[in-house]
């Protein structure tokens, strides 16, 4: 780990330059993969990582240099300085924010790099036999993935701030077939480095691969509006995806039309609906005390009582909108500057249970877990992982997975019921630019939508 001599060096450094702002990131990074693609062991390994980066403004111009020796220090703050004054041409403006000084640790329990890698490597091996122990399988891709990270952040402001995180994702893919037929099925798992969060999955895993065998057989729907109830993986994949990205600040003040949408106040849903992200959560992946920038972690209501009330800020775009940062300044690791992301987003639990509002369905569908989607401005499309008819207020027979699109804001506004039963998805990772993937979470309770558009045959 970079050594406090080091990183109390460097702030000494840090002062001595004629810059309007200067920050530091070290980091120490030990990571580990396992992949299977098919019946076969594709890759295994453990790798380490130690480097760091100099982020300084000038004139409102930016300077970044990233290093994976921690030499010649002095020499990184130089150019990042002189790159800044090449870049600069306005008044820099960034939001006032405390100089902080902390430790915030990790815990030695939670480090999956601790774990020898025969041992992940035999709990692998026996998910890959169940797999392939399936009729009419084609193929299947498991990947395995966890990092220890320990770094120090350190500013020209006086803040000095050591972290440390783990995380660890597991992600399944099966693809079944028949003749022409292809039909696929998923598992995405995440944890904030608890190894016990992947284990014991064989159960769930004989059933998603057996699923993907079930749908060659399944009926596919016919296309048209619906009322759908999207359960809390897909409802919070929605939430971060078409709505959380569009409340990230540096994608608003440079869009003109988006700055017009995304206006304080305007009303997006019933009463009832409450969108927030919250770093501050305890033990989910898009979890921190302090964001790449020093500020401290903070919940932000986006959408209260079906308004939009917030948005996530860096401490630039924070100063250039005249609102308060949010400390959601993130980056997936020090090649990278930070740059405005979400953390955990969610929607809150109403007050329905899930009964209620299937209750008066007559006819809809009942959609789970995802595959992937796009995003074009307010425009989504997205595919469910698996899809139940509703009938006459239960849910019925499988149905072929269905793709789901439409306007968010109109999206939004057709939501007439949400769930009591929050739960946060803990398997993705979010990419915004190059920096991919991003550790977060996202959830929500089963939501059901009005005059939703499913494609279909």
């Amino acid at each position: 780990m970079p050594t406090k001599e080091i990183a109390q060096e460097l702030a000494k450094t840090l002062k001595g330059f004629d810059a309007d702002y200067i920050e530091a990131h070290l980091e120490e990074t030990e990571t580990s993969h396992l992949t299977y693609r098919g019946k076969e062991l594709e890759s295994i390994g453990r790798s380490s990582s130690v480097g760091g980066n100099i982020r300084a403004l000038v004139k409102g111009g930016w300077g970044f240099v990233s290093f994976n020796h921690l030499d010649e220090l002095r020499g990184k703050v130089e150019l990042a300085v002189r790159e800044a004054r090449l870049a600069g041409n306005e008044k820099s403006r960034l939001a006032e924010v405390e100089p902080v000084v902390d430790i915030v640790p990790g815990g030695a329990d939670k480090n999956p790099a601790s774990i020898p890698l025969a041992e992940k490597k035999k709990l692998l091996d026996e998910y890959n036999e169940i797999v392939w122990r399936t009729p009419k399988l084609q193929t299947s891709i498991i990947t395995y993935g966890d990092g220890y990270k320990k770094t120090i952040f350190l500013n020209s402001e006086g803040s000095y701030i050591e972290q440390e995180r783990a995380d660890i994702t597991l992600r399944l893919h099966a693809i079944a077939t028949e003749g022409s037929d292809v039909q696929q099925a998923g598992l995405s798992i995440g944890s904030r480095g608890d190894f016990e969060a992947i284990s014991g999955l064989h159960q769930q895993i004989q059933e998603k691969v057996e699923h993907a065998v079930a749908l060659l057989k399944a009926p596919q729907v016919k296309g048209g509006e619906y009322t759908v109830v999207l359960d809390p993986v897909l409802a919070g994949v929605f939430v971060h995806e078409a709505f959380g990205h569009l409340s990230e600040s540096d994608f608003i003040y440079e869009n003109d039309r988006l700055y017009q949408i995304m206006t304080l106040g305007r009303e997006f849903g019933l009463r009832e609906l409450n969108i927030i992200d919250d770093p501050t959560l305890s033990g989910l992946r898009g979890s921190y005390k302090y964001d790449d920038e020093g500020v401290l972690a903070t919940k932000t209501y986006l959408i209260w009582e079906g308004k939009l009330v917030g948005r996530l800020h860096s401490r630039e775009t924070a100063a250039k909108m005249k609102e308060e940062p949010t400390g959601n300044a993130r980056a997936v690791n020090y090649h990278y500057p930070p740059i405005v992301r979400m953390t955990n987003t969610y929607i809150e639990p109403g007050r329905a249970s899930f009964d209620d509002i299937i209750g008066d369905i007559r006819e809809g569908i009942y959609a789970k877990n995802w595959y992937g989607g796009t995003t074009s401005m307010e425009m989504f499309t997205f595919s469910a992982a698996e899809a139940y008819m509703i009938r006459r207020g239960r849910i019925a027979e499988a149905i072929r997975p269905v793709v789901l699109t439409g306007n968010v804001f109109t999206t939004l506004k057709n939501i007439d019921a949400i769930a009591n039963d929050l739960d946060m998805n803990q398997g993705g990772g979010c990419g915004k630019g190059e920096q991919v993937p991003l550790p977060v979470s996202n959830g929500s309770p089963h939501i059901r939508i009005r005059r939703c558009l499913v494609g279909g045959k």
